[in-house]
């Protein structure tokens, strides 16, 4: 394909990533700061509360390989116009509460925006671009993560000046500007070239035919144990994440006396070691293979998480957040590229959704198990050991598999 092609690639690329961020950002804002003391406004109980928080992890559980698998089948276009749609549709929707058992079921609807969205913007980049997956993957990735870091601020100063306080009428004009941004990447999504959704005609099919090869396809991937086994790998690190990220607030303030700033602080400061590693681990991995940062990510995120129970002063914390996060990146810079290696090509969304749903797997297990081991004798140390114990543990299984060699046709 001559420099037409590849700048058509470059361009979808471009859309891809501004839909990213705008998405991520909408969904993040809605979420963090908000959806904690909206929760509260409304009464939720105690006991609800975890359902509140994974409520939008499920969606990604239930649809992210079918939807993946069938743009496989059917072409990205209309998988990211969907989730664009959901993504400026479910802040508006937050508006229409009045009971907290309602905000599960938005949260529920709000996370079929990301189901969707994330495996098939991944699945169409490593498609695009196969000599560069892990650099042009990591690089939307950020994209996204631009999304997520500002969120938090912004969301913030919301409600900042909205008088300053949490009550329930105050979170309207946060959701508006979520909604604004949603709608921001519905547009974009409009932009994404329909001749680069497929690079081949999709023909007529009918529609046994499409679950059929729909099934071929699950039945493949799964078998497959080195891609289960990396898929696993991925799981464990958001099982890990999704439960540092919720338990290292109430360790920060209640075991340390920290200001409530300083787990906010920490977090921007993951995500921001994130932002700015994982391009990098992304070309390094597609240079030198996708094993080795896999391994060593997993370990350097393990190291760090323990040691957390041991240091007690802002300056260790905030090392280990940094260790944290370029763990975190490297593995995760890796894990995407590897799985399309390593599926038939006609599998590559199948194979992003199924890494997708053990993630989101892992994510909504992660604050459930840790929640049940803080309230044992063992506490917050107890929390990171554990989440130590089971990266390592899946590192360990990683390593002792041998690779499976990486078919990469050239760009």
């Amino acid at each position: 394909m001559g420099s037409s092609g590849n700048n058509a690639r470059n361009s979808t690329f471009t859309t891809l990533c501004v839909m990213g961020a705008c998405a991520i950002f909408s969904s993040t804002m809605s979420k963090n700061p908000a959806l904690n003391p909206f929760s509260a406004s409304l009464g939720t109980p105690v006991e609800w509360s975890g359902f509140v928080a994974a409520a939008s992890t499920i969606p990604g559980i239930l649809i992210s390989l079918p939807a993946a698998s069938l743009s496989d089948l059917l072409g990205r276009r209309r998988f990211l116009l969907l989730a664009g749609f959901v993504f400026a549709s479910a802040p508006l929707t937050y508006l229409l509460i009045t009971a907290w058992w309602q905000l599960v079921l938005v949260r529920f609807y709000h996370g079929f925006a990301t189901a969707f969205f994330v495996p098939v913007a991944e699945a169409s980049i490593a498609e695009s671009f196969p000599t560069k997956r892990g650099e042009r993957i990591s690089l939307f990735t950020v994209a996204t993560y631009v999304g997520r870091l500002i969120a938090p601020i912004s969301g913030g100063y919301i409600l900042f000046i909205t008088n300053q306080s949490a009550s329930y009428s105050n979170f309207r004009e946060l959701y508006l500007v979520a909604a604004a941004a949603g709608a921001i990447a519905l547009f974009t999504g409009f932009l994404f070239s329909a001749r680069e959704e497929r690079l081949k005609a999709v023909p007529q099919t009918k529609a046994n035919d499409i679950v059929g090869k729909m099934l071929h396809g699950w039945a493949t991937v799964v078998r497959d144990r080195y891609a289960l086994i990396v898929s696993l790998v991925q799981a464990s690190h958001y099982y890990v994440y999704g439960a540092f990220e919720f338990f290292l607030i109430g360790y920060l303030t209640q075991v340390l006396h920290f200001s409530v700033l300083i787990p906010g602080l920490v977090g921007t400061i993951i995500i921001g070691v994130a932002i700015f590693t994982r391009p990098y681990a992304g070309r390094v991995s597609d240079k030198m293979g996708r094993r080795i940062p896999i391994i060593a990510g997993c370990v350097v995120s393990a190291l760090a998480l323990v040691t957390i129970p041991f240091i007690t002063d802002f300056v260790g914390i905030f090392a280990l957040a940094v260790v944290y996060g370029i763990g975190f990146a490297a593995t995760t810079s890796s894990t995407s590229p590897l799985i399309s290696e390593i599926v038939p090509k006609e599998l590559v969304g199948t194979s992003m959704g199924f890494l997708d749903t053990l993630m989101d797997v892992g994510q909504t297990l992660g604050p459930i198990v840790s929640g049940f081991i803080l309230a044992t004798t063992l506490g917050y140390t107890g929390v990171f050991l554990s989440l130590a114990a089971a990266l390592m543990l899946l590192c360990l299984v990683f390593a002792s598999v041998p690779s499976k060699r990486q078919a990469v046709t050239n760009d």
